[in-house]
């Protein structure tokens, strides 16, 4: 009963240290290093190459090391039919997003981008700025991620709104879903925060129109997938002032092209896709419960259900 780790972007040792403390009766191994085939039980994967998984004869489980499936999804001849693809799911995942999230909703809310400016100027200034609960916030995806920051800012002060492909009940959340619903969230949102997963419906839904419907002085937060935005339709937006500024954590190229205009652009705070990472030392009790769940003959937990893409 092995199971596999696949990524070149991941530290293996960690996660074999990790995994090794709560079941050392699981061999761990690092591919291409498989060793007997029929013995991998279960993948640990994130963009694996299209030969790594197919062989496997017994797999019972792929579980991405990533907090969304594209690392998986985006690599459809990797992933032998069949064999279910679990999203992780776990409690740091989840805290590093919330931090991040209402990290970037503080700054823009107090203005920390305007008082840098000012510092480097030598210019002594002082700014009104609200209080947070006349700052109105909208997330776009009330998945397990959507909902932590929503916790996280309610906690602050903050008057949140959520929106979902179907409808939701969140607890101090007004929850809306739909077409309808879209546009009531984000017409009513000064800070818009994207947390929605990749989909062929939610690919480019950051367009012209939708950061047009935005309140003039709005301000973007994109810590889900880059390609939901429409870069150019963004940087349109933040060069009429219709945008007050953006902060990006994820992007449609990663690395981000050193001459993307986003790096120099002083409306946008920009972060090399760190807003939630995948810990080991989090992330292995996750992995651990998962696999007992097979064990016991029940099925995994948050399995990717391929006709909506998550």
């Amino acid at each position: 009963m092995t199971l596999l780790f696949v990524s070149a972007a991941d530290d293996p040792e960690e996660w074999a240290g990790a995994l090794a403390a709560l079941r050392p009766d699981i061999p761990f191994r690092v591919w291409p290093d498989v060793g007997d085939p029929a013995a991998v039980r279960y993948a640990l994967a994130w963009r694996p190459p299209a030969d790594a998984l197919p062989g496997l004869p017994n797999l019972q489980a792929i579980f991405s090391l990533g907090a969304g499936i594209d690392g998986l999804a985006d690599v459809p001849e990797a992933l032998p039919p069949g064999v279910p693809v679990v999203r992780m799911v776990e409690e740091g995942l989840s805290a590093g997003m919330a931090e991040y999230v209402a990290w970037q909703v503080l700054d823009w809310h107090r203005g920390g981008a305007l008082y840098r400016a000012q510092q480097q100027a030598g210019e002594w200034r002082r700014r009104r700025s609200k209080l947070a609960g006349e700052r109105r916030i909208g997330i776009l995806g009330l998945g397990v991620l959507g909902q932590s920051a929503a916790r996280m800012l309610t906690g602050l002060g903050f008057p949140v709104a959520g929106w979902s492909r179907t409808a939701k009940t969140v607890d101090q959340v007004v929850c809306h879903h739909g077409a309808d619903g879209l546009a009531d969230l984000v017409a009513g949102s000064d800070i818009l925060v994207n947390l929605l997963p990749l989909t062929p419906q939610t690919e480019g839904l950051i367009n012209a129109d939708l950061i047009a419907a935005l309140p003039k002085g709005a301000v973007l937060i994109n810590a889900a997938r880059g390609r939901h935005v429409v870069d150019v339709d963004l940087l349109a937006a933040l060069d009429s002032g219709h945008l007050a500024g953006a902060a990006l954590d994820v992007f449609s190229t990663e690395p981000l092209p050193p001459d993307h205009p986003f790096w120099r652009h002083p409306r946008i705070a920009l972060t090399p896709h760190v807003a939630a990472l995948t810990l080991a030392r989090t992330a292995a009790p996750a992995v651990v419960a998962q696999i007992a769940r097979i064990e016991r003959g029940e099925a995994p937990l948050h399995v990717v259900d391929a006709g909506r893409g998550y």
